[in-house]
């Protein structure tokens, strides 16, 4: 049981960074910048309402398997989907605070670029969920 809510966890952190990268961030851009900036704040928000509890879940539930089985794809794909809490915190979240800024010209060209760069950044937790849920289910698999 343990095995399915690990990848569960996992995949389904992987499924709704993959739908921002190629659906969601890319329909926001075709709107205009100001709309896509405005429309990106509580995109963001409720995101990481969702997304941070199924990243801890995942690297909990792949760590105890770990400890469990002595299987290091547990450990592997447990430490991949864990990377993305510090790629966030230390890689990603500059930009976000530069588009969270109070008074920022939501129709400038410096927002878009931050809203292009935000989606270029966000594909390496997409890469990385992606990544640790084909560990986990492999892991699972044998």
């Amino acid at each position: 049981m343990l095995d399915l809510l690990t990848i569960l966890a996992a995949t389904l952190f992987a499924g709704a960074a993959v739908y921002i990268n190629l659906v969601e961030h890319p329909a926001r851009l075709s709107c205009g910048t100001a709309i896509a900036a405005r429309q990106w704040a509580p995109s963001y928000h409720r995101a990481t309402l969702m997304q941070a509890p199924l990243a801890i879940a995942a690297t909990i539930g792949g760590i105890v398997r770990w400890l469990q089985t002595s299987d290091m794809l547990y450990l592997w794909g447990a430490l991949t989907i864990f990377i993305v809490v510090p790629v966030t915190l230390l890689v990603i979240f500059p930009t976000n605070k530069r588009l969270l800024e109070p008074g920022r010209n939501l129709a400038s060209v410096e927002t878009r670029a931050l809203l292009e760069r935000w989606g270029r950044l966000h594909a390496i937790r997409s890469l990385l969920s992606l990544a640790a849920s084909i560990l986990l289910i492999w892991a699972a698999m044998h």
